[in-house]
């Protein structure tokens, strides 16, 4: 916070906002590169859907209705309301995550996927023949 004051809503609010944006972006891919665009989507999706789980609701439904939310008000904020509040509009609860916080997070999963996909290049199947 102290190099970057900036906030975004939590609840899994900010993760299926990009992956939603990223699945739009992956239609417009014609190559077999749309495969892994749309797994890092759902990935991202990970976080809301754990959230939604740990706060005793049915995750694929509540994670259902959290996109259709988001999409039909054409509004990021809606996320997982894990104190049953009833109110699941992110900067109306007043919860928020750091910018900073957030970026680090996808950089360094970003590296762990790469770094596991290095490994998958190095060893060859062949080698334990």
């Amino acid at each position: 916070m102290v190099k970057n004051h900036m906030v975004v809503p939590g609840g899994g609010a900010s993760e299926l906002a990009c992956s939603l944006h990223i699945q739009e972006q992956a239609d417009k891919i014609d190559s077999i590169e749309q495969y892994s665009v749309r797994a890092f989507a759902e990935a991202l999706e990970e976080i809301p859907l754990c959230l939604a789980t740990n706060s005793g609701y049915n995750s694929i439904q509540y994670l259902s209705d959290l996109k259709k939310q988001q999409v039909e008000n054409n509004c990021p904020y809606f996320g997982v309301d894990a104190m049953n509040t009833g109110n699941n509009h992110m900067i109306e609860e007043g919860i928020y995550e750091s910018v900073m916080s957030k970026k680090e997070q996808l950089m360094l999963a970003t590296q762990v996927v790469k770094m596991i996909l290095k490994i998958d290049d190095v060893i060859a199947p062949a080698s334990y023949e």
